[in-house]
């Protein structure tokens, strides 16, 4: 178990709900990687070394590649995968799969919140990683759903939130 005090989760919105969807090569989305580097390398310097991915499709991933790169850097830091079920990734299509299990393979730990499917089992995941933080970075757009009640519970639990706002 790594300690809660420098220990940083992650929240952030999928493909849908970004205003370039899938397409990493947008400006727009390189400049959030950019951004999310920045902001590691910062975090960093606070003492942080532990970080806590939600493996979801879009911003999480963009988060575990930055860490892992930060983690060529400074071979102190972690990253723990927050799998909130066994099954996450089985709907997905198969270059998301690829790169989730990729991800998954370069974690230092692995933590699988439950087997199957349950409708609160993302709400469990968000849960989790904000339990075992002391801050949360996220990527927000201000809209309803589980990027804002996972920064509404950080916020109610005491942890820090960092924000990087992103355009509607």
């Amino acid at each position: 178990m790594y300690p809660k005090e420098t220990s940083c989760c992650f929240t952030g919105h999928r493909p849908a709900k970004l205003p370039w969807g899938q397409r990493e090569d947008d400006p727009r989305c390189i400049e959030l990687k950019l951004e999310l580097a920045a902001r590691l390398e910062a975090i960093y310097t606070l003492g942080y070394r532990h970080f806590i991915c939600g493996m979801a499709i879009g911003c999480d991933m963009y988060f575990a590649e930055a860490v892992l790169a930060l983690r060529e850097l400074h071979p102190d830091v972690t990253l723990e995968a927050a799998v909130p079920c066994g099954t996450q990734p089985d709907k997905w299509a198969r270059v998301q799969r690829q790169r989730y299990n990729r991800l998954l393979d370069s974690c230092d730990s692995v933590t699988v919140l439950q087997y199957g499917y349950t409708d609160d089992c993302m709400m469990l995941r968000n849960r989790y990683m904000v339990d075992h933080s002391s801050l949360l970075l996220a990527c927000f757009d201000g809209r309803p759903g589980g990027t804002m009640s996972t920064i509404v519970y950080a916020e109610r639990q005491g942890v820090s939130v960092v924000m990087i706002e992103l355009d509607t």
